[in-house]
């Protein structure tokens, strides 16, 4: 895959542009595979559940410049389920912040491609890791957007294990009190965290009502629909003066078989033949 992706152009068809991101979905689950295997790290299967997420808002949403990452006013983009770090840097490789063979270093001694998101990697716009962050911190980025009148805009990626924390919902009351229409969550909802299923856990449901009733924009997707992903950030901001909420419907280790819905691969690394047996599988994907 070329590392220059043209995102947001104009003249290219809807077609088209789902056509790019799912080969860009594909090509950073396999890297992400690859990384994690080399690493014997873990979190995969939380990779995994976002890929096509990632994939549309990179490929065809953000106003963001590699040749350019400071620029004032690019889009921001906050990966608060930062122990999916390995799918991010392949995007942002792909992307062309920096060149793929330095995902090579994933998780080394030394590397900046650290387990958890780590803001010294170009295009990375904060460190996290520790759940209930990053919501906080894209609440005072718009805020500051919106002060400052730039055009730019904050998008958010939660995960829904990540919403038993209660910083959280501070966040969720703050953002609509201020208008931040500017600000936009995406929430991971692949129903699996830490120590078992989601609903299990703490039940989250209704999602969509509780966020509704806190005051945002609510819309439910399928998470790995490229068409209904691409349709739902285009529509962003869905109510002037409220901040927009992406529930995405996944399903965790989507795109490999043996790892989709097992909780075993929020831990587990693949060995040598789950490698080879799941980029086999990748590469029959549509």
């Amino acid at each position: 895959m070329t590392q220059n992706i043209n995102n947001n152009a104009d003249g290219i068809s809807l077609e088209d542009s789902n056509s790019l991101s799912r080969i860009v979905a594909k090509e950073i689950r396999t890297h992400a595979l690859r990384m994690v295997h080399q690493a014997n790290a873990s979190h995969i299967g939380s990779c995994l559940s976002m890929a096509d997420l990632l994939s549309v808002l990179y490929c065809n949403i953000l106003k963001i410049n590699p040749q350019s990452p400071g620029d004032n006013d690019r889009d921001r983009f906050f990966l608060s389920k930062g122990h999916g770090a390995a799918i991010l840097y392949a995007l942002l490789a792909e992307r062309g912040f920096f060149p793929i063979k330095d995902l090579d270093n994933y998780c080394k001694d030394g590397s900046m491609l650290t387990g958890h998101i780590n803001s010294e990697v170009p295009g990375a716009e904060f460190s996290t890791g520790s759940l209930g962050h990053g919501l906080p911190v894209a609440c005072g980025v718009a805020l500051a957007g919106q002060a400052g009148h730039n055009p730019y805009r904050v998008f958010v990626m939660l995960s829904d294990g990540e919403l038993d924390e209660g910083s959280n919902w501070e966040a969720i009351l703050f953002a609509p009190h201020h208008k931040l229409d500017n600000l936009v969550a995406i929430v991971d909802y692949n129903k699996l965290q830490g120590f078992g299923a989601t609903p299990d856990v703490l039940d989250l449901e209704p999602l969509d009502k509780k966020w509704q009733t806190f005051g945002w924009s609510v819309r439910v997707i399928d998470g790995h629909n490229h068409s209904e992903i691409n349709a739902a950030f285009k529509a962003v901001p869905f109510e002037k003066g409220k901040p927009s909420v992406i529930i995405a419907n996944t399903v965790k280790g989507k795109g490999v078989g043996f790892m989709e819905n097992q909780l075993a691969w929020h831990y587990k690394s693949p060995n040598d033949a789950q490698l080879e047996q799941a980029r086999a599988e990748l590469g029959d994907l549509a």
